[in-house]
């Protein structure tokens, strides 16, 4: 069994990994700003999975925990809780109304191609670009983020950003981040700015593959992780018991397990010392999106051995990443949060009494859909509704005349809004009517969540949100994914946000805040003042006590 597997990685690169030490009492927090900023996202690592495991805790997300100031209630508080929008909002202070990133994907039916589809992080400027075949680019995000700020105000400041997907990466980093990398294939990790690779990369991507090019025989089950094994079948697949073993050469294998972030954290920890960054006069940024927790919610579901084992592995590889940087004596702040949760898949929550959970109906499906509303509409065999799941926008396709959309319109709200699944629908116009939400995230209506996430140049027409406990991946002979993200429900928008520093206070909060109150948190702690009508989230007070780290903001 493979023990930690940052310490391979990290042996690879040439960074040596810090012994663990005994942790001092702390010393006070400093009051200059700190030098570094590291922000973390953990892809799909909802609250209900956060707390879950809590109790066993010994690495970094311990640390996070008991020293810093803790969130466990942090929403991503839009409708539209999938990836891209998430990330869009950790790093901008804005929901994805003023970020644009409605979702990963949206419709252009005015674009000039075929492939209607538009990627949240693609250049669709390029000749040939589709939606799954691209060159990244951050062209889609309308706000700048705290590493685009910092630039702005001192030209020195250095932004980092390395993920393993290209749109966290790039949602995090920004539009003028100095290095932006990401997992890109089995050749490693590339960026989207066309520069040459520079000789750090090679080494991790040569570390990487020298990694992938062993086999890896599984980890251990941790002792809190043997109640979860036990098979579960959903359509042609079973899960629930697997250890993450791989054949050597195996990518897809090594991308949907802790291997990923293990290798991420440490070209993270390598570019921080390459760079020096945390290091010279001004303060540095460096976001980090760990991928692997999201990959293996969708493949496998959130409540089986593989989950159990990804969050003991991601805990210890980020207590093995923070004494890297306690080694180099660097001053910085750490915050931890996630771009959405997520929903275990139904066959296992109905075998752990919730036996009203289900998969969505096939007459859902976009194909299925838009035949029965052209059909009602009096239109049968033509295209009137696009859409790319059995939730989320519809848009009405623009060859449709004036009463022909009346007609599609009036069948489809009918249609929908009497399917026994379906919670409701928004027409844009009544998103478009609802004032901007403000206060506590977790009374919010679901037409405010749904404002949250309305940008009306890329929104739909209408807006379709499931009943809860009905995944909207429906029951097919052949799965692909088991489990996924994406409701306006709490499951989805619950994420913890967790800040420390050496010498901070611990506290608390359990009232509900938003991962917009990032950005400003942090602006604050380094002195960078950020206009209030420019973004949507609050500064957060990270002074447990008497003192207010927001003093003047």
């Amino acid at each position: 069994m493979l023990k930690t597997v940052a310490a391979t990685l990290l042996i690879a690169t040439a960074m040596p990994l810090a012994a663990q030490q005994p942790v001092p009492a702390p010393a006070a927090a400093p009051s200059t700003p700190p030098k570094l900023i590291v922000a973390i996202s953990v892809d799909q690592f909802s609250a209900d999975l956060f707390s879950e495991y809590r109790q066993y805790y010994s690495g970094g997300l311990k640390r996070l925990t008991s020293e810093g100031a803790v969130f466990p209630r942090g929403y991503q508080s839009h409708a539209a809780t999938e990836t891209c929008p998430g990330h869009s909002t950790i790093l901008t202070g804005s929901r994805p109304s003023r970020t644009g990133i409605i979702a990963n994907n949206w419709f252009d039916l005015g674009a000039k191609r075929e492939d209607k589809s538009i990627y949240c992080a693609e250049d669709e400027t390029q000749p040939g670009s589709s939606s799954d075949k691209y060159d990244a680019s951050p062209m889609h995000l309308k706000v700048p983020t705290l590493g685009g700020r910092m630039k702005i105000a001192n030209p020195a400041t250095r932004v980092v950003s390395i993920a393993g997907k290209d749109r966290a990466a790039i949602m995090m980093g920004g539009a003028t981040a100095d290095h932006v990398w990401w997992l890109g294939g089995p050749q490693g990790y590339v960026s989207y700015k066309g520069i040459a690779t520079p000789p750090l990369v090679a080494k991790v991507n040569a570390a990487m593959a020298q990694r992938m090019a062993q086999p890896n025989p599984g980890f251990e089950l941790p002792a809190q992780c043997a109640s979860k094994d036990f098979a579960v079948r959903a359509g042609d697949k079973t899960v629930g018991t697997g250890r993450f073993a791989r054949a050597a050469g195996d990518y897809k294998s090594f991308r949907i397990s802790p291997e990923q972030d293990a290798m991420t954290l440490a070209f993270a920890a390598a570019a921080i010392e390459n760079m020096d960054l945390g290091k010279q006069a001004q303060t540095d940024i460096i976001s980090i999106g760990l991928s692997a927790t999201d990959y293996i919610g969708h493949t496998y579901g959130t409540e089986g051995t593989e989950s159990c084992i990804q969050v003991d592995r991601l805990d210890q590889e980020l207590g093995a990443f923070f004494d890297r940087l306690d080694k180099d004596g660097i001053d910085y702040v750490v915050v931890l949060t996630a771009d959405h949760g997520g929903h275990d898949l139904p066959e296992r929550h109905r075998l752990n009494a919730m036996p009203m959970e289900s998969r969505v109906d096939m007459a859902l499906t976009p194909k299925a859909l838009n035949t029965a509303i052209a059909d009602k509409a009096g239109l049968p065999g033509k295209k009137v509704i696009w859409s790319d799941g059995p939730s989320g926008d519809l848009y009405f396709d623009k060859g449709l005349t004036a009463p022909q959309r009346a007609r599609v319109e009036a069948e489809a709200l009918k249609l929908l809004r009497a399917h026994r699944q379906v919670e409701t629908v928004f027409t844009k116009a009544q998103i478009a009517a609802t004032p901007s939400p403000s206060g506590p995230p977790e009374s919010w209506t679901l037409i405010q969540e749904a404002r949250a996430s309305f940008y009306a140049e890329r929104s739909g027409d209408l807006l379709l949100l499931l009943k809860p406990r009905v995944m909207s991946i429906p029951e097919q002979a052949t799965m692909g994914s088991v489990a996924t993200h994406g409701s306006p429900w709490d499951a989805d928008r619950r994420v913890p946000i967790l800040f420390w520093r050496k010498g901070m206070q611990h506290f608390e909060q359990p009232l509900g805040v938003e991962t917009v109150d990032i950005m400003p948190s942090l602006a604050a702690l380094i002195g960078l003042p950020v206009a209030k009508s420019e973004i949507d989230g609050r500064c957060l007070d990270l002074v447990a006590g008497d003192g207010d780290s927001c003093a003047g903001r």
